[in-house]
């Protein structure tokens, strides 16, 4: 069977799908032999099955697409795949039906075994738990002689026109985040690791001032690749750089760092330290609330739209992991 291994993948993703929103013992084989997987897939079912009643939700099912990106055949017997799996997640909470948006990567290898094919090997590439970019320190302000500090310069020309004061217009923000949750804007440099960089995006659409230095280790900035060079604040597409920039930010884009997720207000961010020791990995933006009142996020490296804020979901998630709450500022 020349392209047998094709039904085991179907069947894989089925079980996939079931596994989302059924935590019980399944019934029938699985596919799969891969010890180390099968061991956290079981983890991670125990997991979502309390994190589910923890929120006083039900899941109720799980739609997943698969995307064959990419095959290779290294020998008869073996193969390996790359695949994307599209999935909607929908679930209740207080009698209110809640939908949620995922993209994300696999790669599978198959192989032969007897007249079909099994998957020996499942590799699950977490996106959003990638090395954490250790920043530089920021270099000294020039004195200027007032106070102290050198005042910020904003870019007009980005900005559009003299600077003043302007409202955070939310709505537009969350729009953003809507639109291009699943894509890249063209009007930017796409990134591998983007998480940041579309949580800018976002505040920038918002209306966000551009706050340019020149200078990567400060200041709130974008101009793209300049010469072949990367021409971007850190505080723009790092984690780390966001997360120092909004709790020290006193002019332009800031904002106030409050203690609970239920504080937050459409618009505001979330950035999230997995291990614990102070180096953050992952931003998220808050695009909606579920019937408790509670964040719902929008992110990219790994694409989500109205994910539950805690990312307990995620195989990036530990018990050490450290939120940021960041409610931003309503003017600037």
């Amino acid at each position: 069977m020349r392209d047998g291994w094709r039904i085991t993948l179907s069947t894989y993703v089925n079980q996939h799908n079931q596994d989302e929103v059924d935590y019980r013992p399944r019934s029938e084989s699985t596919v799969v032999t891969d010890l180390e997987y099968l061991i956290r897939l079981g983890e991670r079912r125990q997991r979502l099955d309390q994190w589910y009643k923890e929120r006083g939700a039900t899941p109720l099912r799980n739609e997943t697409r698969a995307k064959l990106i990419r095959e290779i055949q290294s020998r008869d017997s073996e193969m390996e795949v790359e695949l994307q799996l599209f999935r909607t997640t929908y679930y209740d909470k207080g009698g209110a039906r809640h939908q949620e948006e995922r993209i994300e990567g696999q790669r599978l290898t198959l192989e032969r075994d007897g007249d079909g094919w099994i998957i020996s090997k499942v590799e699950l590439p977490v996106a959003e738990k990638h090395a954490a970019f250790r920043l530089p320190r920021p270099e000294p302000e020039v004195e200027d002689g007032k106070n102290g500090l050198s005042a910020p310069f904003l870019n007009k020309k980005l900005l559009g026109g003299v600077a003043r004061s302007t409202a955070y217009r939310r709505k537009d923000a969350v729009q953003y985040a809507d639109q291009w949750w699943n894509d890249f804007n063209p009007e930017f440099s796409s990134f591998d690791v983007d998480c940041t960089h579309f949580i800018s995006q976002c505040l920038f659409a918002g209306g966000a001032p551009i706050n340019y230095t020149g200078k990567r280790e400060s200041g709130w900035w974008y101009k793209g690749y300049v010469n072949g060079r990367e021409s971007w604040s850190y505080s723009w597409a790092v984690a780390g750089g966001l997360e120092r920039f909004l709790t020290h930010s006193s002019t332009g884009l800031r904002a106030e760092v409050v203690e609970r997720p239920e504080q937050l207000q459409l618009g505001d961010v979330i950035i999230y330290d997995w291990d614990g020791d102070g180096a953050y990995q992952h931003s998220t933006i808050v695009t909606a609330f579920d019937a408790g009142g509670m964040p719902l996020v929008n992110a990219h490296t790994t694409p989500s739209r109205h994910r539950y804020w805690d990312y307990k979901d995620s195989y990036a998630w530990t018990e050490n992991t450290v939120y940021r709450f960041f409610h931003i500022a309503d003017w600037f």
